[in-house]
């Protein structure tokens, strides 16, 4: 066990001066490398918020789109019906037949009105009957879940495109149950815009304005206070932006939304201006008339401007929502925390102050209990310490207060190693009388031991890693990495230090 070749002590150190290299970026400004340990929502402040998807209009969405599937099924396989209605989330109507509805309704194969999901094992739809042969017709348990998952992932991924284009850096996002996402911004200055951006669905459209109150209009308020009868028809909407800019117009000064259309949006926006040449086009965000202009002449370049007494930042806001897409629910959000940055830097204060204090405590402790070894056990601490802050950077892990308590934890084990190892060569020192012999003998005999303990918290760790939430998570990793790093320092960098003391003063050791 103190035999070392050439090449294991090569590659020993060069695996601590490697991972040791990542961890002094830390204490660089200007790096080659930008990598570093970034510092979580308790340690630098910052804002927490827990959004919630609502997706009762979504359902009403996805129930009428079924309308004309549904009355097609029953038009070809020749089944009556009467009073069809939508209520809500659900379809009403009167079959004569219900048997044969039934197995038209629930058909595995090439049923496109109500497909089987293969993964809940179940069909998307379900239905119950009423009296006098009345169809009740709805989403299945299952697909009601199909729907939220689906809304809730593009949901983060609209929600990681807004923080991203605010400039936010090391933001969190995560899923949180059904209909839930968890969003940790820290360092954040200006929670407010940021929960104003997260709150706008940003649904756009562009309809035309109608003269006067008609069938098919609906009344809207215009940007100046104007109100205006606007078509429900929509001539464009804002998924064939393909991007979308702050500008300043050059006339009078007036911050303006430069966007630009896909192929099929040019072509739609295009037809729209030629044949209605001289009428309002109202420019619809979120349900509210954003900008209603004339349209002078016909646009067929696939660009536009959408302006509307916007500040600056109103303008950019508007033209970060349109490029990140429209959510395709709204967004509630149930829970909202602010952490300020001087409780970050105590909490930082408080953890720095502890493992000094513990560090300092169990280096005399060491030193005083086995001397040289003690300094050998010390010198594998502290490298260890070195190689889980480096491990940590290589991940650009996030660390936060319960992270601190993982690294502190991590002081304990690795003396933990130690020691026991040591107490091994002293029982084995008592017996043998060759001292090579005993320090070779102590370190393979508790190495089980060693393992064991150290394996045994690795697996606590990955289970909280596993079933944690995020604070937990932080401790779970750096108590693994640390784990690890512990191991090495002891069975690898201590053991060729005690091999270089033991083999050249083999007669003159006391430990």
């Amino acid at each position: 066990m103190l035999n070392f070749s050439k090449i294991n002590v090569l590659i020993i150190y060069i695996i601590f001066l490697f991972i040791s290299f990542f961890s002094i970026l830390n204490f660089q400004e200007n790096k080659i490398i930008n990598k570093k340990v970034n510092l979580g929502l308790d340690l630098q402040g910052g804002s927490y918020l827990l959004l919630e998807i609502n997706s009762d209009n979504l359902v009403e969405e996805k129930i009428q789109s079924k309308v004309i599937p549904i009355k097609k099924l029953l038009k070809d396989n020749g089944l009556s019906y009467q009073n069809f209605k939508i209520n809500n989330q659900n379809l009403n109507l009167i079959v004569d037949d219900v048997e044969k509805f039934e197995l038209l309704f629930f058909s595995k194969k090439d049923n496109v009105v109500n497909p089987y999901l293969d993964n809940y094992r179940s069909f998307e739809l379900d239905y119950k009957k009423n009296n006098n042969n009345e169809i009740e017709i709805s989403f299945s348990k299952f697909g009601l879940l199909t729907i939220n998952n689906s809304a809730l992932k593009q949901s983060i991924e609209i929600v990681r495109r807004r923080i991203d284009d605010v400039g936010t850096k090391e933001p969190t996002i995560l899923q949180r149950g059904e209909k839930r996402i968890l969003v940790e911004l820290p360092g954040l200055k200006d929670p407010e815009r940021i929960k104003s951006l997260l709150g706008q669905t940003a649904q756009l459209n562009f309809r035309l304005v109608s003269e006067n109150d008609e069938f098919g209009s609906e009344e809207l308020i215009s940007e100046n206070g104007e109100k205006l009868f606007v078509s429900k028809r929509i001539v464009m909407s804002g998924e064939n932006l393909i991007d979308a800019q702050p500008s300043i117009q050059n006339q009078n000064n007036e911050p303006t939304v430069s966007f630009t259309l896909d192929r099929l949006g040019a072509q739609k926006f295009g037809r729209a201006t030629t044949d209605n040449v001289g009428k309002r086009l109202a420019i619809v965000l979120d349900g509210e008339i954003v900008s209603a202009p004339n349209i002078n002449e016909p646009i067929t370049s696939g660009n536009g401007m959408i302006s509307g007494n916007f500040t600056f930042q109103e303008a950019t806001d508007l033209a970060l929502l349109l490029r990140s897409g429209a959510l395709p629910t709204p967004l509630l959000v149930v829970e909202e925390r602010t952490v300020g940055p001087d409780l970050g830097e105590d909490s930082i204060k408080s953890g720095v102050t502890s493992l000094i204090i513990g560090f300092v405590l169990v280096i005399l402790f060491m030193f005083f209990k086995y001397r040289i070894f003690g300094l050998i056990a010390n010198t594998a601490l502290i490298a260890n310490l070195i190689m889980l802050v480096g491990i940590l950077t290589i991940l650009e892990a996030t660390l936060t207060l319960p992270g601190i308590a993982g690294i502190i934890l991590t002081v304990g084990m690795a003396v933990d190693a130690n020691v026991l190892i040591f107490e091994r060569i002293r029982e084995e020192l008592k017996t043998e009388k060759s001292i090579i012999h005993a320090f070779d003998s102590g370190y393979a005999r508790a190495k089980i031991t060693v393992l064991d303990a150290n394996i045994t918290t690795l697996i606590a760790a990955a289970i909280l890693f596993a079933f944690g939430s995020g604070p937990v998570k932080g401790f779970a990793i750096t108590l693994g990495i640390g784990i690890v790093t512990t191991l090495f320092t002891a069975y690898f960098l201590a053991r060729h230090l005690t091999s270089l003391v033991v083999l050249n003063n083999n007669k003159e050791i006391k430990i």
